[in-house]
């Protein structure tokens, strides 16, 4: 189980890289969950992390239903340098139009680089910005060709992804990824009391920011806290 962390500076990068992060995956908190950083971010976090054999994740935002926009945000994305393009599907309502974006983005992404990842996201509180139920993307997400299937949260609002999804639902989701031939990942203000419970579910990676920031979520990542998750995770 890898351990995701989401620094939004190039120093919060280097917290998280000393602490020993596994993925380092460049967001920006103030446009949204799965906010987009700026590619030029992207691109001098990327050849940090890469100096230090870090992989390197980007959201490409809290996307509405636009798979042209999708595409070309996310070959952006690729472009600046992340090994994982994380296409967050806010605005999509259903299986269909989770397919055709993700047929899009895998397209503009594998085109460019076939080694690049790419990550399918939806929300656990789905129900909440009427998006489409994550139980319904392992198999759309397969069939476009995409690498990894993530849920997280869309509102942050102090809650997790298991205030949203019961356990079993989320075992299930963790299932039906792996039957259809894809990595799994969640996320969704995962806090100390849910290492446990995350390890026995055993998802491939797991994805943090507030656990590890000194305050809540908008204030700065410290790797001392990186380190504590890191061992409570594979220690």
């Amino acid at each position: 189980m890898k351990v995701l962390v989401s620094p939004m500076s190039i120093a919060e990068a280097v917290e998280a890289i000393e602490g020993g992060a596994d993925i380092i995956d460049v967001k920006n908190p103030a446009e949204g969950s799965l906010g987009a950083n700026f590619p030029w971010v992207i691109k001098e976090i990327s050849e940090l992390a890469k100096k230090h054999g870090k992989e390197i994740s980007a959201t490409t935002g809290d996307m509405p239903y636009k798979p042209g926009t999708a595409s070309l945000a996310a070959l952006g994305a690729a472009v600046a340098g992340a090994d994982y393009i994380k296409v967050g599907l806010y605005g999509v309502r259903n299986a269909e139009e989770a397919y055709e974006m993700m047929i899009a983005v895998t397209k503009a992404v594998k085109e460019y680089n076939p080694d690049k990842k790419v990550v399918a996201a939806g929300y656990g509180d789905f129900y909440r910005i009427n998006s489409v139920n994550p139980l319904e993307l392992p198999d759309v997400v397969s069939k476009a060709g995409a690498d990894i299937v993530m849920v997280d949260t869309a509102i942050k609002d102090g809650t997790s992804l298991f205030d949203h999804m019961k356990v079993e639902d989320v075992r299930k989701f963790i299932g039906l990824a792996k039957d259809s031939g894809l990595m799994v990942a969640l996320a969704g203000n995962i806090g100390w009391h849910h290492i446990d419970l995350l390890k026995e579910l055993s998802p491939d990676i797991i994805g943090v920011r507030s656990i590890v920031c000194e305050r809540d979520r908008n204030s700065m990542i410290k790797r001392e806290f990186v380190v504590k998750l890191m061992e409570a995770v594979h220690g």
